[in-house]
């Protein structure tokens, strides 16, 4: 019962504390905003050069999206302990240490969620693209897991904190090792081999191919062994 409420207490005054600073006239641009036009570039780009469709560039990124609250929220998770040096005091407790950080990471992965559904809404709207009525279901537990992936790998970056002195170098540097080789922007099959390889164990890569095909019409289950290579990644 102990680690339940840690899990669940511990992880929401945990996110409200290194995270008060993140009022909604700094969130809605940061978060929202930002990715948003990510969005739009990619599909206006990909619309001029008439390489793919609007719906290939607004499912690519708005499930990669929901890396930035993972990635960058279990950086600072993990780094925001160490800066106001009370991450020692958390490693010498008698605390359940799973329970600990994955209560860290639950704020993280439902602010991914949030992020890549507004990405979903708004760049539907903005860009004329609709998606049947029955994929959105299959859709939304694609980009769970995939936020999730995302978060656990967000802590292996945060991790690098430990020893590195910048750990926003670490986590930068993936968001942008991400699109370019998880097939975000691109085809998987247009790339290098080497790259197709390295992104085979990369999160987001499976996550992506898996809500394209459910956005063309496939069912949860024609893309089930995608979905559990996503969350097999993130575990």
């Amino acid at each position: 019962m102990n680690s339940v409420r840690i899990f669940f207490v511990g992880g929401y005054l945990a996110y409200r504390a290194l995270f008060n600073w993140i009022h909604w006239t700094m969130y809605v641009p940061t978060m929202l905003g930002g990715p948003i036009f990510q969005i739009l570039f990619f599909a206006y780009i990909g619309r001029y050069a008439g390489s793919q469709s609007d719906k290939f560039f607004l499912v690519g990124n708005a499930v990669a999206i929901c890396s930035l609250g993972g990635i960058f929220g279990m950086a600072m998770t993990i780094g925001g302990e160490r800066w106001t040096q009370t991450l020692s005091s958390i490693l010498v407790t008698p605390a359940n240490r799973l329970a600990l950080f994955l209560g860290r990471a639950l704020p993280n992965i439902a602010n991914g969620v949030i992020v890549s559904a507004v990405g979903f809404v708004v760049g539907s709207l903005l860009l004329g693209v609709s998606f049947p009525a029955g994929s959105i279901p299959a859709i939304a537990l694609i980009v769970v897991v995939s936020s999730f992936s995302c978060t656990a790998f967000g802590t292996l970056i945060g991790a690098f904190g430990l020893r590195g002195r910048d750990i926003f170098f670490f986590a930068n540097l993936m968001i942008f090792v991400f699109l370019l080789f998880c097939g975000v922007n691109v085809r998987l099959d247009a790339l290098p081999n080497w790259m197709q390889q390295v992104a085979s164990v990369l999160p987001l890569t499976h996550g992506i191919r898996a809500a394209r095909r459910v956005a063309d019409g496939a069912s949860l289950g024609d893309v089930s062994s995608l979905v559990l290579t996503e969350l097999l990644i993130g575990l």
